[in-house]
């Protein structure tokens, strides 16, 4: 059956063989960047400090919801640490989470709940480093409703002014 097949049909076969290996790989990359992302909401849920902060590269940035708040991974530990000593940290439930990029770098959002903020996003940058991928930058915000940004805008201004 092969000696009836034509070189183009052979050629047409392999590029289709190709893009699904190709596709089979970008699949276990991303589901590797979800198990990163969804282990680190898990682990600051449990307060595991280590696990947590292993998450991240060497020289990560993290934002917090805060406007003072930029942070290099040494300072975030340095402001999460006492979060996690009782063994809780801090919960965000997990709504819904994109995902972009190709080869060793890739970013994503991702819509998170907490009980006291309500909504929030993460984003972030995440960078494969020896087969193993690592949080680079994230950021996390609240989300406003646009009903209430200009109440929320004002309350903010007045308590920067305090």
């Amino acid at each position: 059956m092969i000696t009836k097949l034509t070189h183009t049909k052979i050629t047409i076969l392999f590029f289709i063989l190709t893009l699904l290996v190709l596709n089979l790989e970008a699949d276990d990359q991303n589901e590797r960047i979800h198990a990163l992302l969804d282990g680190l909401h898990q682990d600051a849920h449990k307060g595991n400090y280590e696990n947590y902060f292993n998450r991240y590269t060497h020289d990560a940035v993290f934002l917090g919801t805060d406007k003072a708040e930029r942070w290099t991974i040494e300072e975030f530990k340095a402001y999460a640490e006492p979060a996690f000593l009782d063994g809780h940290g801090w919960t965000y439930k997990i709504v819904d989470r994109n995902l972009e990029g190709e080869n060793d770098i890739r970013w994503f959002d991702e819509i998170l709940f907490n009980e006291k903020l309500g909504h929030c996003r993460g984003a972030g940058v995440v960078q494969l480093i020896n087969g193993e991928w690592k949080i680079a930058h994230y950021a996390l915000t609240m989300l406003i409703p646009n009903s209430v940004a200009e109440e929320i805008g004002f309350q903010s201004q007045a308590a920067e002014k305090q």
